[in-house]
């Protein structure tokens, strides 16, 4: 907050503007609705005017109630304020002048914090928006298929992964060549020499 250090005494303040306005003292306190004395002692930094005082002050002399508290130490210097209470104490400027800019400068302070809320609404309400639209227009997703395991080859396996008990018997194969092929015997041939064998036993028999 602004200190009597900072800004002029808020009684210097207000017999600035009275003169730069060209009214007399009585004039003023008719006009803010105050005693002349009291007006007088506001004036020389003997007492301190209340808010309400201030702004009817503020409001008689022409100039933002904002300005009168800023320089009364009641307000930051935040939120243009100090822009207010400068074009209320230039003395360069008419009571007219000084009302016209006070009037332009809120007007346009009103109009960008206007444009700042809607340009805000309109970025949340676009960022929805697209939102929405991505997550209807993306597609579901594929069920993962099942893994396939290959079969584990059991036993121990050379340096290139390939089963022993294959490689082994890949070489004996290649050594010794194709196995032959297995032959059945004719039922018949087993019948005749069965014949054969019982008759040799019976000739045996009667040469003896």
């Amino acid at each position: 907050m602004a200190t009597s250090k900072d800004l002029p005494d808020v009684g210097g303040f207000i017999r600035d503007l009275r003169r730069n306005a060209k009214i007399s003292l009585r004039q003023l306190a008719e006009q803010a609705g105050v005693s002349n004395p009291y007006l007088s002692q506001i004036e020389r930094g003997l007492r301190k005017p209340s808010a309400e005082v201030l702004q009817q002050l503020a409001s008689a002399l022409r100039v933002s109630t904002p300005a009168m508290y800023l320089r009364a130490g009641l307000l930051d210097d935040k939120e243009g304020q100090g822009v207010l209470a400068a074009i209320a104490v230039d003395p360069e400027l008419t009571m007219a002048q000084k009302q016209s800019l006070t009037q332009i400068y809120e007007t346009f302070r009103r109009e960008n914090a206007r444009l700042a809320e809607a340009t805000e609404a309109a970025t949340t309400a676009e960022t929805a928006a697209t939102a929405e639209k991505t997550a209807a227009t993306e597609p579901a997703s594929a069920p993962e298929a099942p893994a396939t395991v290959a079969a584990a080859a059991t036993g121990p396996v050379t340096p290139e992964g390939t089963p022993t008990e294959a490689v082994l018997e890949s070489v004996a194969v290649t050594e010794a060549g194709a196995a032959p092929a297995p032959t059945t015997a004719a039922p018949q041939d087993t019948t005749a020499r069965r014949a054969a064998r019982k008759a040799a036993g019976a000739a045996e028999e009667e040469q003896s």
